[in-house]
């Protein structure tokens, strides 16, 4: 079934949501540059979600130059002046070419990553993929959280590159990338489509393990390429 990109925007996810809540409270000076922001707990518990999804939020507001995190002590706003982010207006991505577009983009990006994680990862950085695949798993692998797991382990192969760049560009197109999840998640059968993408994850976590490049590159370019097709997207092949 064609994936109908109109309902994007009927079913941007969790995280999306409440970024785009706290981004509003930002821009109309409701919340102050140099504040901190409240506590995952509290934004857990006003929001009424897990503090995993907060976390995937507060990451998108400081891939979008909102926030700056500060570790063991917050988020903060950032000032104005000094905000510096990479922006694709959310609108744009209802149109299926600019998607298309953004999967072009991210196919250099994550397939080099995923080389490059094969040889550069730690135990630490295998450890933040077995916990992301956990959770892309458990019971809650058919929920919003099975989607934050999934960009999770994202960010952690991102990570796993030590080039403090991947993370930045490859967080900001997760994000962006999480709409199409849920536009496949919606014109597919759902129990199908998260078995084969955990699959897909399953794959690529291994042929990082091995320290292969050449396989880990393989694995992410057969994810991608599975992606973009769910939503029946054509992508080049070379």
């Amino acid at each position: 079934m064609t994936a109908d990109f109109s309902q994007i925007r009927r079913i941007e996810h969790l995280p999306a949501r409440i970024a785009g809540h706290i981004g509003k409270e930002i821009a109309e000076g409701r919340i102050a540059p140099g504040e901190k922001l409240p506590t995952e707990h509290i934004l857990a518990k006003t929001f009424g979600v897990s503090r995993s999804v907060v976390r995937e939020a507060i990451a998108q507001l400081r891939n979008e130059g909102l926030v700056e995190t500060r570790q063991g002590v917050g988020a903060f706003v950032t000032e104005s002046l000094g905000r510096g982010s990479i922006r694709i207006e959310q609108a744009d991505l209802y149109d299926r070419e600019s998607f298309r577009s953004l999967f072009q983009l991210r196919m250099p990006l994550e397939i080099e990553a995923a080389g490059l994680a094969a040889v550069h990862h730690d135990d630490t950085d295998l450890k933040k993929l077995d916990d992301s695949l956990a959770q892309m798993t458990g019971a809650e692998k058919w929920t919003d959280e099975g989607i934050v797991a999934d960009l999770v382990f994202h960010r952690a192969l991102a990570a796993a590159t030590h080039n403090e760049y991947f993370p930045l560009f490859i967080g900001f197109i997760a994000e962006r990338i999480s709409l199409a999840i849920n536009a496949a998640r919606a014109t597919a059968i759902l129990e199908e489509i998260v078995e084969t993408t955990i699959a897909e994850h399953v794959a690529i976590r291994d042929a990082v393990a091995t320290r292969d490049p050449l396989k880990a590159r393989a694995a992410m370019r057969t994810h991608i390429m599975g992606a973009a097709a769910r939503l029946d997207l054509t992508l080049e092949k070379f």
